[in-house]
């Protein structure tokens, strides 16, 4: 029973700073009016760059879609970051008695929110764009939802790691970019299975993002309370 309420405690305190969050985004508009146009606008971009030559277009597919992705997470994790910087609002959470690994997944999750939504509406922005098929839509859809558990989950720890820095909206993408590489990879490779470009065990690779994204849950639970004392 103490187990059960100690879950519902964290669970309720996670929806709650998801949810903030979430509301300020809605409120700023900015996954709408900043990160959407901004991904679609890459993909618009790299169809022109390779326009002349369309086979070589579905076959990176897989590779721009979710480089996309990864510019797209920046842009969520630098707004995340600025929502806790405004107004002691970082000193409030780490006062309001809440458990920091709590914090952490409402923060992961809302992040998370934003990247499947912008994916939600990529996936079939690269099938119109690139005259690109789905072969197996179920990997696609696992590919999706472990790859970014895996970036919100990264981009959130490491958000917290610069927050106390004045130019974290340079150093961010400095750190994020390369430890991200695993999931751009894997995801990658997911795709290319799930679009039918390359034979390769998509499962494998989902495996793959489903354990990047366990590890960095885990740490980020852990270390998350550390790091706002820090900040």
């Amino acid at each position: 029973m103490t187990a059960w309420r100690g879950l519902s405690l964290f669970a309720g305190d996670a929806v709650l700073v998801a949810s903030k969050d979430l509301r300020i985004e809605w409120r700023a508009r900015t996954a709408l009016g900043q990160v959407l146009p901004f991904a679609v606008l890459v993909l618009v971009l790299f169809g022109f760059a390779l326009d002349a030559n369309r086979p070589t277009l579905r076959l990176a597919t897989p590779g721009l879609l979710w480089m996309t992705v990864l510019f797209a997470t920046v842009v969520a994790v630098q707004r995340s970051v600025a929502v806790e910087s405004t107004d002691g609002a970082r000193r409030m959470l780490l006062l309001s008695g809440m458990a920091p690994a709590a914090a952490f997944a409402g923060k992961a999750a809302a992040v998370a929110v934003q990247l499947l939504i912008v994916e939600v509406l990529l996936v079939p922005g690269v099938v119109l764009l690139y005259d690109a098929e789905i072969e197996s839509l179920p990997l696609v859809v696992a590919t999706c939802v472990a790859a970014t558990v895996g970036l919100a989950t990264a981009g959130s720890l490491l958000g917290a790691v610069v927050a106390g820095v004045r130019a974290h909206q340079t150093v961010l993408p400095i750190l994020l970019l390369p430890v991200s590489a695993p999931v751009l990879i894997a995801a990658t490779r997911a795709f290319a299975d799930g679009f039918g470009t390359v034979a390769v065990d998509g499962w494998s690779w989902v495996g793959l993002l489903a354990g990047f994204a366990a590890v960095n849950a885990v740490l980020g639970a852990v270390v998350y309370g550390l790091l706002l004392e820090d900040t």
